[in-house]
């Protein structure tokens, strides 16, 4: 156990929920009305604003690098689906009643690299790109036609540069698809929970994986290591990038935009709850900020995480954010949901993220996997195991005395014959069809149980 716990922690509920593996509702109570956050954070919406417009100008590369993007004209975005079916599913299993509308935003089917990574990842690699191409007079001014980023003087010059990165699986696909595309020399740093078909994909399109057997936070350190000790090479930090975040945002304003086209409102007597998967908290936290920068407190955003691996929730439930893992408090730390096996929170993020993000929960190995196959019957949607875990957000929420306690403290429980659930898929359609079998065999074994 770390020395800097305090013995108060281990002695409430919640944190002997935690230790034995419990699933468990927590309300974040260091979250601040929006207009008090923005004035603890030295990030904005022009912050939102400037990666958005940075992608807008890549567009042309990446239709012509990616032609199944120009569908959406480069744009590196997914849609969202009505999942009534599934919702039935929900109620009936957990003995409750869903008011309102509950969507799945698709991110397992995101152009390139088919995972919520996708667009943060991409979004740096791409800004590095650019940032050298400018120093190097490869470019004469973000005017530029970026389709020149395919041609062989670029490609030439940036396989003089390295791009090295640590990951449980996702992060690293985006990273080396991108990466590789643009013509740098990749290499991806993976822990034993990265599945074997994520290292068989990058090895196919050219990139360097190196496996350690080791957990993510130990992946990233020694990734970290040797980018630092070459002098050309660059290093995506999933624990401290503030340029991952910055392309994660985008997405709120692409949401925003999907919502009003559907006509469906979000304001005081409108109230938008979004259960985000969490792993190191860069995805959720930047979709998070990017959102409550659009609706500030007329929208709820809740992060889900294993009942092995609530990095997120120790971090921010102790206050010792970065400070503390899963390990110092005797949990067993693996999880089939690999996107989400991280021992530790990002410093970085959940120092952001304590004044922003509303709630949290956990569910069990057993319910992701009877939930994934519970997807494919109802839905004909195939997740991977970490892409479910938004899924319950809303029945935990409904079902747990913490949960009704979070609705009534902020007046939320009348509103919710009007409200809007979106339950955001992470990853899944890059998965191996006997990948995705295995899963469901598995999921439909845990529902005869």
């Amino acid at each position: 156990m770390n020395e800097i716990l305090h013995k108060e922690y281990l002695e409430t509920d919640l944190f002997k929920k935690i230790q034995s593996a419990q699933p468990v509702f927590w309300e974040n109570n260091l979250k601040i009305p929006f207009d008090e956050a923005t004035e603890k954070v030295p990030y904005s919406k022009n912050d939102v604003d400037d990666a958005e417009e940075r992608l807008k100008r890549f567009a042309p590369f990446i239709i012509k690098a990616f032609p199944e993007s120009a569908v959406n004209d480069g744009l590196i975005e997914s849609e969202f689906t009505e999942i009534n079916t599934m919702k039935e599913y929900l109620e009936d299993t957990y003995q409750t009643t869903i008011s309102g509308k509950l969507l799945l935003k698709r991110d397992d089917t995101l152009p390139i690299a088919g995972t919520i990574k996708a667009r943060g990842a991409i979004y740096e690699v791409l800004k590095h790109a650019e940032t050298l191409a400018l120093e190097n007079g490869l470019l004469e001014s973000i005017e530029d036609n970026y389709e020149k980023f395919l041609n062989d003087e670029f490609n030439d010059f940036f396989a003089q540069h390295k791009i090295m990165v640590g990951t449980t699986g996702n992060l690293g696909i985006s990273v080396g698809v991108m990466g590789a595309k643009l013509g740098f020399n990749v290499t991806v740093h993976m822990s034993t929970e990265a599945k074997q078909w994520k290292k068989d994909l990058l090895r196919s399109r050219g990139v360097n994986v190196v496996e350690h057997q080791t957990n993510f936070t130990e992946a990233v350190n020694q990734g970290r290591a040797e980018s630092l000790s070459d002098p050309t090479s660059y290093f995506v930090d999933d624990e401290h990038s503030i340029e991952l975040f910055f392309g994660y945002t985008v997405a709120a304003n692409r949401l925003a935009r999907q919502l009003e086209e559907a006509n469906i409102k979000v304001d005081a007597e409108h109230p938008l709850f979004v259960y985000l998967p969490c792993g190191i908290g860069g995805s959720p936290g930047g979709i998070s900020f990017g959102l409550k920068q659009i609706y500030g407190d007329h929208v709820h955003c809740i992060f889900a995480e294993p009942t092995q691996m609530p990095s997120m929730l120790l971090g921010l439930a102790t206050k010792e954010f970065d400070g503390v893992t899963v390990d110092d408090f005797g949990i067993e730390s693996r999880t089939i949901m690999d996107g989400l096996a991280v021992p530790r929170t990002s410093g970085l993020i959940s120092r952001i993220m304590q004044y922003y993000f509303d709630a949290g929960y956990t569910l069990t190995e057993d319910e992701s996997m009877r939930l994934l196959g519970k997807m494919i019957d109802l839905e004909a949607i195939s997740l991977e195991p970490a892409a479910l875990a938004g899924v319950v957000g809303v029945v935990r929420m409904l079902t747990t005395d913490s949960g009704q306690d979070f609705l009534a403290n902020h007046h939320l429980q009348s509103k919710l014959d009007k409200a809007t659930h979106i339950a955001w898929a992470t990853g899944g359609s890059m998965v191996p069809e006997e990948d995705m079998q295995a899963f469901y065999l598995q999921g439909k074994a845990v529902a005869k149980d």
